[in-house]
């Protein structure tokens, strides 16, 4: 699946992004509050509700630029994670005949990956859509990989990396015949 990189590489780039956007925020709001404002001559209230309208003044433009930004980039994640509803495969579970087919090709082992790139030995009791199904993976073959409950749990939701791509498909040269498809995960076309 040649997007899964550009999909999981915007993603990495949009929480990149985020979080920097955050950070500049909560500098800005710092460095706001710890500049020095004018006292106003005299005491009193209306010499301390000067000194707070400075603080208030200083923070609001502080944080403008920065607030732009993470408003911008939240209204990208939210067309990002709409498309993704409206590419939803309509079935979620595998039927039996894939379940049955998926867990046959796997051997009734886990494919998923346990640590430097290894497969894991675990029995398999799941059938895991490569593709995560709430992010428009397809509830296919292709996009179905035997996992044990450990395996699924610790995967969640996350979209796979190109690289977790391509190590699945290297391990499947070891246990598939070479007539048999190696490719791993599909994503659901936009209706």
């Amino acid at each position: 699946m040649p997007e899964l990189g550009r999909i999981y590489w915007t993603r990495q780039g949009l929480r990149l992004a985020y979080s920097a956007v955050m950070v500049w925020l909560a500098v800005a709001v710092m460095s706001a509050l710890m500049s020095k404002t004018t006292p106003a001559t005299g005491a009193g209230p209306s010499a301390a509700a000067g000194v707070l309208r400075g603080m208030v003044e200083n923070v609001v433009a502080a944080v403008a630029l920065p607030g732009v930004a993470a408003v911008v980039l939240g209204i990208a994640a939210a067309v990002i994670t709409r498309r993704d509803v409206r590419r939803r495969d309509p079935v979620r579970r595998f039927t039996r005949q894939q379940r049955r087919e998926g867990m046959a090709r796997a051997g009734g082992v886990c494919e998923m990956e346990v640590g430097f790139g290894r497969r894991c030995g675990r029995q398999a009791e799941h059938g895991d859509h490569f593709y995560p199904w709430s992010k428009g993976g397809s509830t296919s073959l292709q996009n179905f990989v035997a996992a044990c409950a450990r395996c699924n749990r610790a995967k969640r939701a996350r979209i796979p990396s190109p690289g977790q791509q391509q190590r699945m498909e290297r391990r499947r040269r070891e246990y598939l015949p070479r007539s048999a498809s190696l490719s791993v995960g599909e994503r659901q076309p936009v209706p």
